[in-house]
C-alpha cells in the first residue's frame, strides 16, 4: 500500500465530532451540531467507499484471492519476546464491507435525526454520542488484534449505555441503560478470559498470527491448544466458547438477550444504528473474524449453531405476540442475528462448502438496509402518533404515503420475498442449512414463515385496520426524515443483486452466487402464507386475532410474557444471589 494513512480518518472524523460537540457543542453551536456531525459522517462514508474500491479492485487481491492486509501496525506494549500489543488497521473483505455498512447507516441516522431530534435541549450531546458510537464500531471492525478489538468493544458498550439512557429523566430509560450495560459486561467477562486463553495458546494477540498458529494441525501451538484441558474439552474449545459468550451478549443471543427489548427506551434513530450497523452485529463480526478457528473446532461451532437457531426461533415466536412497535422490531433483530449465526455455524472452510459464511455476511449486509429502514419508519410513525403501541395506530397509509411504501418494502425484504434484498441472502442461508443439516433447515424455514407473519401483523395493524384516533394532523416530517427513507428503500430493493460471493468468502476466493428457483419455491410459499394469514387476522378490526389468541391462550400468554425469562433472572439475582450476600 502506498500512503494509505487516510484510512485513519474514517474513524477519526466521527471521533472529532464527538470531541468538538461534546466539549463546545451546547455552548457555541447547539443548533448547527447536527449539520456538523452529518458532514463529518459524509466525509467518513466517502472515504470508506474509496477504501472499498481500492481494496476490491486494486491492492486487496493477489492470484484471485483477497488477502488480509495490515494497513498500519504500531508497537505499543511488549510483554514477552513473542507477546506484544500493537495498534493496527486490518483490511480484509469483511472489515471493508463493515466500513461501508457502519458509515452509511450512521450517516442515514445522522440525517434523519436532524428533524426527528429538532428542539431537543441536548441536541449537541446527542450528536456527540452518535459520533462516539460510530467511532467505536469503526475501531472495532478495523482492529488488527484481539486486545485492540476489546478496547473498542467496551467503547461500543459505553456508547450504547449513553444513548439508551439518553432520556435520563425517565426512570425506565436509566434502568434499560443499566440493564444493557450489566448483561453485556457479564458476557464481556467471558470474552476477556477467552482472549487471554487464545493469546496464551496462540502466542500472539494479532488476528493473523493467532489464526496461523492455531488453525494448522502441524503447528506445535495447535497441539497444545487441542489437548484436553477441562471437562474433556480442549483449551481452544474453551477459549472460542468464552469469546462467543461475549459475542452472544453484544448480539443479544439467547439467553443473554434480555437487555435488547428494554434498549428501545433510547431515541428511535439510535435503535436503527444499534440494530442495523453497530452493537448488535458486533457478535456476528467477531465470529466471522475468528471463523478460521471456529470452523475447525466442531464443539464451539456446535454451540454457535444451537444458540443461533434457538435465538432465531424463540425471538420469532415472541415477536408474534408483542404490541410495542419498537419491541417487535427488536425481537426481529434478535431472530435475524440468529440467522446469521447459524449460517456461520453450518459453513465449511473453503469452496462450495463455505456458502454459509458468505450467506451470513451477505445477510448482515442486506439486513443493515431493511432493518434501519424499519426503525426509521417506526420513528416517523411514533413522531406522528406519539405512541409506540400498535393498538393506537391504524389506517396510516393515507396520512403517511412515503412511510407506508418504505415500510412495505422493508417488510417484503425481511420476509424473503423476491426481488427484495432479504430474499437473496435468506435463500442462501436456507440453502447452506439444507446442505449441512436438514433439521436446522426445517427450523430455519419455519422461522422464516413466522417472520413474514409477525412483520405483516405489524404492517396491517399500523397502516390498515381501524384508523388511529391519536394521529397528530399538524405534525410534519422534514426533508431530512424523508431522504433517508428514499435512499434506504432503494438500497433494500437493489442490494440483493450485488454479487456478494465474488468479494466475500471464507477463504478469500470468489464464490458463485447461488440461486435455485426450485429450491426457493417452498420458502417463498411459506412466507406468502404468513403474509396472507396476517392479512386475514389484522387487515381489519374483525376480532379474528383475538379469537385465535384465545384459542391458544396458555401458549399465547407464555410468549407474550417472553417465556418469563426476565422474571427468572430477577428471581435468581434478587432472591438467591443478592439475598445470600
Amino acid at each position: 500500500m502506498h500512503n494509505q494513512l487516510y484510512i485513519l480518518f474514517i474513524p477519526l472524523l466521527p471521533f472529532a465530532g464527538f470531541v468538538l460537540l461534546g466539549l463546545f457543542g451546547k455552548k457555541y453551536f447547539n443548533k448547527s451540531s447536527g449539520v456538523i456531525a452529518s458532514l463529518l459522517l459524509l466525509a467518513s462514508a466517502v472515504l470508506s467507499l474509496i477504501v472499498a474500491a481500492q481494496y476490491f479492485f486494486y491492492f486487496g487481491k493477489a492470484f484471485d484471492v483477497y488477502y488480509k492486509l495490515v494497513a498500519m501496525d504500531i508497537h505499543w506494549l511488549g510483554f514477552t519476546n513473542n507477546l506484544s500489543i500493537n495498534i493496527g488497521i486490518l483490511l480484509d473483505p469483511i472489515s471493508v464491507i463493515m466500513l461501508i455498512v457502519v458509515t452509511f447507516i450512521s450517516l442515514m441516522v445522522h440525517l434523519f435525526s436532524l428533524s426527528y431530534m429538532k428542539g431537543e435541549e441536548r441536541f449537541a450531546t446527542y450528536y456527540a454520542y452518535l459520533g462516539l458510537f460510530t467511532f467505536s464500531m469503526l475501531g472495532l471492525v478495523m482492529a488488527s488484534n484481539l486486545f485492540q478489538m476489546y478496547i473498542f468493544w467496551e467503547l461500543v458498550g459505553i456508547s450504547s449505555y449513553l444513548l439508551i439512557g439518553f432520556y435520563f429523566q425517565k426512570s425506565s430509560a436509566v434502568a434499560a441503560a443499566k440493564k444493557a450495560f450489566i448483561v453485556t459486561r457479564f458476557a464481556d467477562f467471558g470474552f476477556l478470559i477467552g482472549i487471554l486463553m487464545l493469546s496464551y495458546f496462540g502466542n500472539s494477540l494479532d488476528f493473523i498470527t493467532v489464526i496461523q498458529n492455531l488453525s494448522h494441525p502441524q503447528s506445535p501451538d495447535f497441539a497444545a491448544a487441542a489437548a484436553p484441558l477441562f471437562l474433556g474439552c480442549s483449551g481452544l474449545t474453551w477459549a472460542l466458547t468464552l469469546i462467543f459468550m461475549g459475542g452472544a451478549g453484544k448480539s443479544a443471543m439467547f439467553p443473554l438477550h434480555v437487555w435488547l427489548p428494554d434498549a428501545m427506551e433510547g431515541p428511535t434513530p439510535v435503535s436503527a444504528l444499534i440494530h442495523a450497523a453497530t452493537m448488535v452485529v458486533a457478535g456476528v463480526f467477531l465470529v466471522a473474524r475468528l471463523f478460521p478457528l471456529y470452523v475447525f473446532n466442531g464443539a464451539s461451532l456446535q454451540i454457535v449453531l444451537i444458540v443461533g437457531l434457538m435465538s432465531s426461533f424463540i425471538a420469532a415466536i415472541i415477536a408474534c405476540t408483542q404490541s410495542d412497535i419498537k419491541r417487535i422490531l427488536a425481537y426481529s433483530t434478535m431472530s435475524q442475528i440468529g440467522y446469521m449465526m447459524l449460517a456461520l455455524a453450518v459453513s465449511g472452510s473453503s469452496g462450495e462448502a463455505s456458502l454459509g459464511f458468505t450467506a451470513g455476511m451477505f445477510h448482515l449486509f442486506t439486513h443493515a438496509f431493511f432493518k434501519s429502514l424499519l426503525f426509521l419508519c417506526a420513528g416517523v410513525i411514533i413522531h406522528v402518533v406519539h405512541s409506540n403501541n400498535m393498538e393506537d395506530m391504524g389506517g396510516l397509509r393515507k396520512n403517511l404515503p412515503l412511510t407506508h411504501a418504505a415500510f412495505l418494502i422493508a417488510c417484503l425484504a425481511i420476509s424473503g420475498i423476491p426481488p427484495f434484498a432479504g430474499f437473496f441472502s435468506k435463500e442462501e442461508i436456507l440453502l447452506a442449512a439444507y446442505q449441512k443439516n436438514k433439521l436446522v433447515y426445517l427450523v430455519a424455514l419455519i422461522t422464516s414463515g413466522l417472520t413474514a407473519f409477525y412483520m405483516f401483523r405489524l404492517y396491517f395493524s399500523v397502516f390498515w385496520n381501524k384508523p388511529s384516533q391519536q394521529l397528530q394532523h399538524h405534525t410534519s416530517t422534514g426533508a431530512s426524515m424523508k431522504i433517508p427513507l428514499l435512499i434506504l428503500s432503494a438500497c433494500t430493493v437493489g442490494a440483493g443483486f450485488i454479487s456478494f460471493g465474488k468479494y466475500v468468502s471464507a477463504d478469500g476466493r470468489a464464490l458463485a452466487q447461488h440461486f435455485d428457483l426450485s429450491f426457493s419455491i417452498l420458502p417463498v410459499a411459506l412466507a406468502l402464507t404468513g403474509i396472507l394469514l396476517a392479512m386475514w387476522m389484522y387487515q381489519s378490526a374483525s376480532g379474528k386475532a383475538e379469537a385465535v389468541a384465545n384459542s391458544m391462550k396458555g401458549f399465547y400468554n407464555l410468549a407474550k410474557n417472553k417465556f418469563f425469562i426476565d422474571e427468572m433472572y430477577n428471581f435468581i439475582t434478587q432472591r438467591i444471589i443478592f439475598n445470600k450476600l
